[in-house]
């Protein structure tokens, strides 16, 4: 038996998922999710997501922080800041682009999501691109990287190069916070700059 079917949460989530017949249903059966019972017990709120009718691009990052978890939406931290100005350079308007994480509840402390989390959270995820029909995905860091493509493919190998995914396209780039932590001249803020400037030009 496979760890996927081993445990009912991730089939209840994307069941569930599967049946809310809009983004706004989704939104909020996602916030009533006690699917991971460390998450729904720690969390502020449930970061579902943000998603403008009609947008085109759809961003989709690793999880909340705390400042996410006050607010209740994604990429509002310092990494949000960034993000923002990298989209105003490269001309694309955040107020008419998707964006979510991959988990939608803060981790404790800020640490990664795990391996099961990142599963049980999978069907809003699935169901949130499905109903918002983007022409382009941008995955921001390895565990959305994982969520779309697997796990094992190393985010230097999936760059560059415009995925065939679902019947969508998809790029693959750094995550905001890993351009914070190297600083302005390290690799990861020069690879996202180049593939957000990617992503408008296919937009």
């Amino acid at each position: 038996m496979s760890p996927r079917s081993a445990d009912p949460s991730v089939a209840l989530v994307a069941a569930r998922a599967a049946d809310s017949p809009d983004l706004e249903l989704l939104a909020d059966r996602a916030r009533g999710c006690v699917a991971c019972p460390e998450l729904a017990a720690t969390r502020t709120t449930v970061v579902v997501g943000d998603f403008p009718l009609g947008a085109r691009l759809m961003l989709v990052g690793e999880a909340p922080g705390a400042q996410e978890d006050t607010s209740g939406r994604p990429f509002v931290g310092r990494a949000g800041q960034l993000l923002d100005d990298l989209l105003v350079e490269v001309g694309i308007d955040r107020t008419t682009t998707a964006v979510a994480n991959v988990v939608k509840c803060r981790p404790p402390a800020n640490r990664p999501p795990t391996t099961p989390e990142s599963r049980r959270c999978r069907g809003w995820l699935d169901r949130q691109v499905e109903l918002a029909a983007p022409s382009l995905v941008v995955t921001l860091g390895g565990t959305a990287l994982a969520w779309a493509l697997g796990a094992g493919i190393r985010l230097r190998d999936a760059r560059q190069t415009v995925h065939d995914w679902r019947g969508l396209r998809l790029l693959a780039t750094y995550h905001p916070s890993a351009a914070l932590r190297f600083g302005p001249n390290g690799e990861p803020i020069a690879a996202l700059r180049t593939d957000l400037r990617t992503a408008a030009a296919l937009l």
